[in-house]
């Protein structure tokens, strides 16, 4: 899948160009909470929909349960990720994303289909 490069940034919009690389930025953090591998993977799994904790384990393969507790919880308090704790015995959680986490995700899945579509030939090119 190749991305049409005529209608993404080419740069930085001038406001911004100056705001977002003294160390105090607050995007800092924000960058550091969804650019994170498990972030990431998170987030673009709840594209696909409502996610279980013991879903999302599955999904991001390899992540460790402490993990992805902790991610969840930080993309939660980020506005990004809904928790929804169902009355039911046993226990059960939902996650989705807000209408922010969409809203991030569609800018995600383009370059995690570019990671998914290079990484080869990167590595390759490596050794």
């Amino acid at each position: 899948m190749s991305m049409e490069t005529d209608t993404l940034p080419v740069h930085l919009p001038p406001d911004l160009a100056d705001g977002v690389f003294p160390a105090g930025c607050p995007s800092r953090t924000v960058l550091d909470h969804i650019t994170s591998k498990w972030g990431v993977l998170v987030l673009v799994a709840l594209t696909e929909g409502e996610h279980r904790w013991s879903e999302l384990r599955r999904r991001a393969d390899g992540i460790s349960e402490k993990m992805l507790a902790q991610t969840l919880k930080t993309l939660e308090r980020d506005g990004l990720v809904l928790r929804k704790s169902q009355p039911v015995i046993p226990p059960r959680v939902d996650y989705s994303l807000t209408d922010r986490g969409q809203e991030l995700s569609a800018l995600l899945v383009p370059l995690v289909t570019w990671a998914y579509d290079n990484a080869d030939s990167i590595l390759k090119g490596q050794r």
